[in-house]
Parts: C-alpha cells; sequence; structure tokens
C-alpha cells in the first residue's frame, strides 16, 4: 500500500488536473455557443443555394461552365478538415479513419490533398501523402475571408484540370453530443437524375445567367459551411471530452480519499498496536 504522502501527493496532483478541465470545458462551451450561432444561421442560406442550384443544373449546358465538367477521373483532390489542437476525444481521429480509408481505396499515388487544421497534416504527412496544401493556426480569427482563398485553389485545381474531382471529408455538427463524419463531393457539380424537377418555374434573368453567378457564389458558401460545422464540432468534442475527464478525476479523488483515510486508519492502529506492546513489556 502506498504510503501517506504518496497518496496526498496524487490527490493534490489530480485535483490540480481537474481545475484546468474544468476551466477548459467552459472556454470549450463558450466557443462553442458562439459557433454554433453561426453555423445555425449559415445553414439555411447554405442548403437553398444548394436546392436551387440543383433545380437549375439539369436544364443548363454542362459546357457554359468549367465547373460543371464531368470528365473522366483519374486525379483526385482531397480536402480534410480537422483541428489544430487535440483533447477533443474522437474527433479527428473519426475524420482521419475516413479519409485515409477513401484514400487508400483510390491508391494514394492518384490523391492530391489539402489539409486544414494541424492534425490532419501531421496525419498524412507522417505516412508520406502528397499534401499540396495546408492551412493552419486560423480557427480562432475563422471568417467568410478563409472561405473565399481556400475555395479559390480548389476551384483553380479543378478547371486547371489538376483535379477530375474534390472530395470534403468534415464533421458535421448534429447535436452537443453528436459530430457525425461527412465524405461529400464538391467538384464536380452534379444532380441527381432521379430528381428531376416536378413542376415549371420561370426564371428571371435566364437559368444559364442565374447559374453562372450563382455557382461561384454556392461553392464559397460550401466551403464556409464546412468550416462553420467543423469548428462548432470540434468544441463540442472538446467540451464533452473535457467534462468526462473532470468527471474521472472527481471519482479518482473520492477512491485515493477512502484509500488515504484506510492507509491512515491503518497507521493509527499500528501505533496503538506498538504503544500497548510496549506498555505490556514493561509490566
Amino acid at each position: 500500500m502506498a504510503n501517506l504522502k504518496d497518496i496526498r501527493d496524487r490527490i493534490k496532483s489530480i485535483k490540480s488536473i481537474q481545475q484546468v478541465t474544468g476551466a477548459m470545458k467552459m472556454v470549450a462551451a463558450a466557443k462553442m455557443r458562439k459557433a454554433q450561432e453561426r453555423m445555425e444561421q449559415a445553414r439555411p442560406y447554405s442548403n437553398r443555394l444548394s436546392e436551387l442550384i440543383k433545380e437549375l443544373l439539369p436544364d443548363v449546358d454542362r459546357d457554359l461552365l468549367p465547373l460543371l465538367d464531368t470528365r473522366e477521373k483519374s486525379r483526385y483532390t482531397y480536402v480534410v478538415i480537422t483541428s489544430d489542437r487535440g483533447l477533443a476525444g474522437s474527433f479527428n481521429t473519426n475524420v482521419l479513419k475516413t479519409a485515409q480509408k477513401e484514400i487508400d481505396d483510390l491508391g494514394k499515388e492518384n490523391v492530391d490533398l489539402i489539409c486544414i487544421g494541424k492534425k490532419a497534416r501531421d496525419h498524412f504527412k507522417s505516412r508520406e501523402y502528397n499534401i499540396i496544401s495546408e492551412y493552419l493556426d486560423f480557427w480562432n480569427e475563422l471568417n467568410f475571408d478563409h472561405a473565399i482563398q481556400y475555395g479559390k485553389e480548389i476551384v483553380d485545381r479543378f478547371v486547371s484540370g489538376e483535379a477530375d474531382h474534390v472530395q470534403v471529408v468534415y464533421n458535421e455538427f448534429v447535436s452537443v453530443a453528436t459530430q457525425a463524419v461527412i465524405s461529400e463531393q464538391l467538384l464536380p457539380l452534379e444532380y441527381d437524375q432521379e430528381e428531376q424537377k416536378a413542376e415549371d418555374k420561370i426564371f428571371e434573368p435566364s437559368k444559364d445567367e442565374i447559374v453562372l453567378n450563382l455557382i461561384p457564389r454556392h461553392l464559397n458558401v460550401q466551403v464556409w459551411k464546412y468550416l462553420l460545422e467543423s469548428y462548432a464540432s470540434e468544441q463540442a468534442a472538446r467540451m464533452l471530452a473535457m467534462e468526462n475527464a473532470t468527471t474521472n478525476a472527481q471519482d479518482m479523488i473520492r477512491d485515493l480519499t477512502l484509500e488515504f483515510n484506510k492507509a491512515r486508519q491503518t497507521a493509527i492502529t499500528m501505533e496503538i498496536l506498538d504503544i500497548v506492546g510496549g506498555a505490556e513489556a514493561l509490566k
């Protein structure tokens, strides 16, 4: 059994860790609320814009815009979105597992990687995947300009023919307790043949003109959605991880306190026995 000083030191150490995890939980909760508000504000616009694009695409000449070009797929670009920091449970692990499996199925020699977040960069760099771009240390200043910047690189690669297919892997915010890994095709823009429009609508100006103006905006909004969803998911995952760590620390403190009390009682009992034994020896 450990001596009293060792147990007391462990209790003190765990209490210090508990204070840190409690503080991190509060910080993550505050960041999550703010990120969730921004995400919920952007979702309706993003979803409606996507629906409108899908309604227009069936009647638009796909030669009108290079982003609509559905050519044979030989070169892929994967955009993998993670956090810069850990201590967020399985938030990063789940995204990285999904992305790596899909890339390995395609053959990593056929895939170029755009890593958003240090965890994605470190994971794929250590495994010698082909990373063409990395975006780090921006999450605390996240704004729409980041989406425009990253979206421009993605579009440029597709239009230039460096990528025939662009896939994005990220965490979608479902609830505070749940984040779902989503792997979504960003380019080329496609539509489901079975989801043709059920009614005719009058568009002014023409559908072609609307598509030419909306698609660049749509892609920027999509990238913005990915970033917001991922950031809100990260904070929710970190808040839960820190809450679990704080609870586990409390359980450890309780167990160690019981152990300390038992050890102290044993020490007291031994001292009493020594005193009684000494008194008996003097008789």
